[in-house]
């Protein structure tokens, strides 16, 4: 899908955010990007979103089916909801800037509220929502459109443990469901070794890849129960720490 090579970033303050990373993202993957905070992890998935361009290196998408309009969902760390807005008119809002009108889109928005598990929250208003709703509200949001790509910068850090393991869960039955391709933002390596399916680790700022690991984990509701999901977790966590404390 995407060919990332030798890509640097440097913005006008001096701060050197990435250098020389190369990285293949292919169909169907669910790749996670793992690493200390100020990594530059947010800075290469604006990259990929075409938020920011690089000061070195190329960002080359398959000549023969590179995303079209609408093909690249994104999911910020915080819901960004519109606060006078319902679930369902924050849902429709890319539908509606691309000139979609709401009857018009109300099968897509209920169905993906359907695939978020917020059938009957379709007229709340975030603040009458839960954290965790809201950023369902987000994922469904950036669903609407049929992304084949979807991009999300730590949606679940600031949820409370249990809620974040019942949206990983959900976000992987989504993942199977749509068949599209996530590139996930972590600095949990439990989050990382429980969603990804590659675990790509990146160095301390400036943010270079250190380390790809495959995981063959089956995902459910009991992988973390999987003595070989304690087993990765470790070696992930070895990896890791010996990037963060090489010269």
């Amino acid at each position: 899908m995407l060919t990332i090579s030798d890509v640097g970033r440097r913005f006008p303050t001096g701060t050197e955010a990435l250098r020389d990373v190369s990285l293949r993202l292919h169909d169907g993957d669910f790749l996670a990007l793992l690493g200390p905070s100020g990594c530059g992890k947010s800075t290469l998935l604006r990259l990929i979103a075409g938020l920011d361009r690089p000061d070195t290196g190329t960002l080359r998408w398959d000549a023969s089916a590179p995303p079209g309009p609408g093909e690249i969902g994104y999911v910020f760390q915080d819901a960004t909801l519109l606060p006078w807005a319902s679930a369902a008119d924050n849902v429709w809002l890319p539908l509606r800037l691309r000139g979609i009108a709401r009857d018009a889109a109300q099968r897509d928005v209920t169905t993906v509220l359907d695939r978020v598990g917020l059938i009957g929250f379709e007229a709340a208003r975030p603040a009458q929502l839960s954290g965790g709703m809201r950023m369902r509200v987000s994922i469904a949001r950036a669903l609407v459109t049929k992304p084949r790509l979807l991009l999300m910068d730590e949606p679940f850090a600031a949820l409370d443990e249990f809620t974040r393991h019942r949206l990983q869960e959900d976000l992987l039955n989504l993942w199977r469901d749509i068949g599209c391709t996530i590139v996930f933002v972590t600095h949990s390596i439990y989050e990382a070794a429980f969603l990804a399916r590659r675990i790509v680790l990146m160095t301390p700022r400036p943010g270079r890849i250190g380390r790809e690991m495959d995981s063959p984990l089956p995902r459910s509701a009991n992988t973390r129960l999987d003595p070989a999901y304690a087993a990765l977790v470790t070696a992930v966590s070895r990896e890791m720490t010996a990037l963060l404390e090489a010269p």
